[in-house]
């Protein structure tokens, strides 16, 4: 009992670790890939302009706090969703690999748009090569935040049976 509260506080902190250095990775990515950069530029000016037009007609600005929400529900669904899903399945499979971790979280990551959309839309040469490289940036996105959570809790999972102090 007290080695699993002892795996349950050593995941969460893993988790409370690995959510920010996914962060602090797609912020990273948005801020130096030229065609993220833009996309992000493009969306803020028109969140503004949502937002001060709906202030100048004198009404609450609503669409900014949809906005807000639909944001902040997307970044949970990508930053604290795949770390948490690998770190579980990696506690109830016995899993310590780094690639366990480091790829099967980045390959969640970068999969969870494709599998909410359900499928590839028809579009421009351009639009399927900027949709390439968001899955690259957040299959690096779901790397990290999995590299972190193995540096912390991953590599000792099972350990414990491994040495023998299994239930006898």
């Amino acid at each position: 009992m007290i080695r699993l509260v002892g795996r349950l506080l050593l995941g969460a902190f893993a988790l409370l670790l690995a959510v920010p250095a996914g962060s602090a990775a797609l912020a990273l990515a948005l801020l130096f890939d030229p065609g993220a950069n833009a996309w992000l530029t493009n969306g803020a000016l028109a969140g503004l302009d949502t937002a001060l037009g709906d202030i100048a007609a004198g009404m609450p600005p609503e669409g900014m706090l949809l906005l807000v929400a639909g944001v902040a529900r997307a970044l949970f669904v990508l930053l604290v969703v795949p770390p948490f899903v690998t770190a579980v399945a990696g506690e109830v499979l016995g899993a310590r690999g780094l690639l366990w971790y480091g790829a099967g979280c980045g390959l969640l990551t970068a999969a969870l748009p494709w599998l909410a959309r359900g499928t590839a839309r028809p579009g421009a040469p351009g639009l399927a090569a900027a949709e390439a490289r968001l899955t690259l940036i957040l299959f690096v996105v779901g790397g990290v935040a999995g590299l972190v959570y193995w540096l912390i809790a991953g590599r000792s999972v099972g350990r414990a049976l491994d040495r023998g102090a299994g239930p006898r």
